[in-house]
């Protein structure tokens, strides 16, 4: 069987170059997870570590999970993919027009309902904090936090238990003192965030 890592690259999803994360930091090496998510299999074959994680602690009573949310767009197909295997409901944030994350199309989380936050790629957990705001707004609880791919620096902590199926040390820096801009590399935004100008 392939590892997660195997699967990304196999898929084209990590990338090198110059890139500007929707953190606002520049790094050398950038997910686009969509790549591998196109396939099913895939995309299954990937998450399945994950799962077999998240089986054990929910097994074991140390983790209990009524729904899955995944930030819009990163994280709709891995929260339906971790649905689907864990046979569990799957729903997503999105932005409205002012960028704002929402709950819209009808979806609908109960109050006291237990969330597992779902992304593809996790570097300061911005956007599962966004949608994370959004469902305890409604009543509902955060219980963790799940994803492709850990690449966060060390020392970024996350409020919740954090269950990934990679973990990838990348280089990235604050936009001010980036090592790839001193040298001239030109950047590219691959993400879907829009930033603040």
């Amino acid at each position: 069987m392939k590892t997660t890592i195997e699967l990304l690259k196999e898929s084209g999803a990590l990338l090198e170059g110059h890139f500007l994360l929707s953190s606002g930091r520049h790094s050398d090496r950038y997910f686009q997870c969509a790549r591998l998510l196109q396939y099913g299999d895939r995309a299954a074959a990937a998450l399945e570590p994950l799962v077999k994680k998240l089986k054990i602690d929910m097994a074991s009573g140390a983790l209990a999970i009524d729904a899955i949310v995944g930030p819009a767009l990163g994280g709709i197909i891995v929260a339906y993919e971790l649905g689907r295997q864990l046979g569990l409901r799957a729903l997503f944030t999105e932005r409205d027009d002012t960028g704002a994350m929402t709950l819209r199309r009808g979806f609908e989380v109960r109050q006291g309902e237990r969330i597992l936050i779902a992304e593809d790629v996790v570097t300061t957990g911005k956007s599962s904090g966004e949608s994370a705001k959004i469902v305890e707004a409604l009543g509902a609880r955060v219980v963790a936090l799940a994803g492709i791919v850990d690449r966060r620096a060390p020392g970024i902590e996350l409020p919740w238990p954090f269950y990934s199926a990679c973990q990838v040390q990348v280089s990235d820096w604050p936009a001010d003192s980036c090592a790839l801009c001193q040298r001239g590399i030109e950047v590219v935004k691959p993400g879907s965030r829009k930033l603040p100008s």
